[in-house]
């Protein structure tokens, strides 16, 4: 997670996301939003005029982990209730194509709206329409931004539970403050260490090419290459060690043919 994301997230610890999805019709994908909610950091889902979730059903058997508090603790509540309570975004994957209608127009992405909620206090819920048609136009007029996830031309729209996954990930630096990716910083190389290698390599040219031009061009080029990729430690002594090695073969066939030439005088 970036300085910026944690920022953010420090300094509006107390604001609260929901998710919120409008008339689910299949189980399953109320199970996989559920359990998209724990992998990302959230707990509060909330359903409007859900079907029935079978504690033995598919929706129980989808949500992995949230079987046991996100899907339980699932409140069912009405459009008008969250509209009255949150900050609300809508999405769609059916967008307006300019400002004559503001249905579903202007519109952001995921990462757009992770970036603009980054610095605003408000408790926030992100509303899912229908598997078939998604959020109708009342719906979304209801609402007070919309998203849609940039997709193929051909065939943009995702099943309910992908575009919630979707959306989930790209917002995760509001709701985590960490992961389970180890915090590993680069460290590059201690530059005696890169100027051990510089050597080495023209130590290397200075037995492999003979042209001058050549041997100082070839210097520049990897001076670039190794500028660029920042190397660690490990790998400048990986690649010194190499250098060596090839030098000392290049000096002793250089060695072994001198030694047949002077043999055959």
């Amino acid at each position: 997670m970036s300085d910026g994301a944690d920022a953010a997230g420090a300094g509006h610890a107390d604001r609260e996301f929901a998710v919120v999805v409008v008339e689910p019709e299949t189980p399953g994908n109320v199970g996989t939003i559920a359990r998209a909610m724990k992998n990302f950091g959230l707990a509060d889902l909330k359903l409007v005029d859900p079907p029935e979730l079978d504690p033995e059903g598919e929706a129980y058997g989808f949500a992995g982990h949230a079987r046991e508090d996100v899907l339980p603790n699932a409140d069912t509540v009405t459009l008008e209730e969250v509209v009255e309570n949150y900050h609300t975004v809508g999405t769609t994957a059916i967008t307006g194509e300019d400002a004559r209608r503001h249905v579903r127009f202007p519109f952001g992405t995921p990462a757009e709206l992770r970036e603009s909620l980054a610095t605003v206090d408000t408790d926030t819920a992100l509303v899912f329409g229908r598997e078939g048609t998604g959020l109708n136009n009342a719906e979304l007029e209801r609402l007070d931004e919309v998203i849609s996830i940039p997709a193929s031309p051909e065939y943009p729209v995702l099943n309910l539970g992908q575009a919630a996954t979707v959306t989930l990930y790209e917002l995760r630096d509001l709701f985590l403050d960490d992961t389970q990716l180890p915090d590993v910083a680069h460290e590059r190389a201690a530059e005696t260490e890169i100027e051990r290698f510089y050597e080495q390599f023209g130590a290397f040219l200075d037995m492999a090419e003979s042209r001058d031009h050549k041997r100082e061009r070839s210097r520049r080029l990897v001076r670039r290459l190794v500028g660029r990729a920042h190397p660690t430690s490990k790998e400048m002594t990986t690649l010194t060690g190499v250098f060596r090695r090839a030098a000392d073969l290049l000096e002793r066939a250089d060695h072994a043919d001198r030694e047949r030439t002077d043999g055959s005088r």
